[in-house]
C-alpha cells in the first residue's frame, strides 16, 4: 500500500513537473516569437520609409523642382508696363526661388545626394556642416581608416548617426558632440560621444513609444552589428556602434 501511494505521489509530482515545464516552455517560445514579430514589424516600417523618403525625395528633385523653374520663367516673360505689376512678377520669381531652394533640401534631408555620389564619409561631413550652421552644438567629425562601407549598408550607417544628432540637439542640451567612424580588425567602428544630461537608458528603451531610439538597435541589427550606449545623468552620452566589414 506504502509503495502504491509513493509511486502515485511520484507520478503526480512528474506530471506536475511536466506541465510546468510546458507552460514556461510556451511562454519562452512566445516572448521569443513576440519579439520577433515586433523586430519584423518596425524592419518592415524602416524599409517602407526609406522607400518613401527615396521616392519623395526623387519626386521632388525631378518633377517639382523642373516645375517650378519652367512656371518661374514663364512668369518672367510675361511683358508688363505697370510698375506694380513688375514689381509684383519680381517678387513671385523670389518667391519661386525660395520654393526651389527649400524643395532641394528637403529632398537632401530624405535622401542626401552626396551619399550616393561620393560616399558615406562625405555625406556624412555635409550633414554635420549644415547642422552647424543652424544649431548652438560644436560638431566634430573624424574618420580613421579606409572607410568603404557597401552601399546597402552605409544609407543605415548614415541614418545612425543623423538619428543620434537630432536626439543630442532635442533632448541632450549639449554644447559638444563628437562622430568618430573608423575601420579596425575587420570591424567599422562607430563611435558618438556628447557632453549632455544624459539619461536612463533603460527607462527610455522601455518606455520609447517612437521608432527612435529602436531604429538605432534595428538598423545596427540589420548591419548584424553591435550598439552600446553609456549615459550617466549629468555627464554626457556615449554610442558605440560595433559593424563586421564583411
Amino acid at each position: 500500500m506504502d509503495d502504491k501511494i509513493f509511486y502515485t505521489t511520484v507520478f503526480i509530482s512528474l506530471l506536475i513537473a511536466v506541465i510546468i515545464i510546458f507552460f514556461v516552455v510556451s511562454i519562452i517560445l512566445y516572448h521569443r516569437r513576440y519579439i520577433q514579430l515586433q523586430r519584423e514589424r518596425i524592419v518592415a516600417e524602416i524599409t517602407i520609409l526609406e522607400n518613401e523618403r527615396k521616392r519623395i525625395a526623387a519626386d521632388l528633385h525631378d518633377s517639382m523642382g523642373p516645375l517650378l523653374s519652367t512656371i518661374k520663367l514663364n512668369i518672367n516673360s510675361i511683358q508688363v508696363n505697370d510698375e506694380h505689376d513688375k514689381m509684383v512678377i519680381a517678387k513671385s520669381g523670389t518667391y519661386i526661388d525660395e520654393v526651389i531652394r527649400g524643395l532641394r533640401q528637403i529632398s537632401h534631408n530624405l535622401l542626401p545626394a552626396t551619399l550616393e555620389r561620393k560616399g558615406l564619409a562625405d555625406a556624412l561631413h555635409e550633414f554635420i556642416r549644415q547642422v552647424g550652421v543652424k544649431a548652438q552644438l560644436d560638431i566634430r567629425f573624424h574618420t580613421s581608416g579606409q572607410i568603404n562601407i557597401p552601399a546597402e549598408k552605409e544609407i543605415h550607417v548614415f541614418r545612425i548617426i543623423q538619428e543620434i544628432t537630432h536626439n543630442t540637439l532635442k533632448h541632450a542640451k549639449a554644447t559638444q558632440l563628437q562622430i568618430v567612424l573608423s575601420r579596425e580588425d575587420g570591424f567599422f567602428l562607430v563611435l558618438v560621444k556628447e557632453n549632455g544630461i544624459g539619461f536612463d537608458v533603460r527607462k527610455v528603451r522601455a518606455e520609447s513609444a517612437g521608432l527612435g531610439m529602436k531604429s538605432l538597435a534595428i538598423r545596427t541589427d540589420i548591419l548584424n552589428g553591435s550598439l552600446v550606449i553609456e549615459s550617466v545623468l549629468g555627464q554626457g552620452t556615449n554610442y558605440f556602434i560595433k559593424i563586421p566589414v564583411g
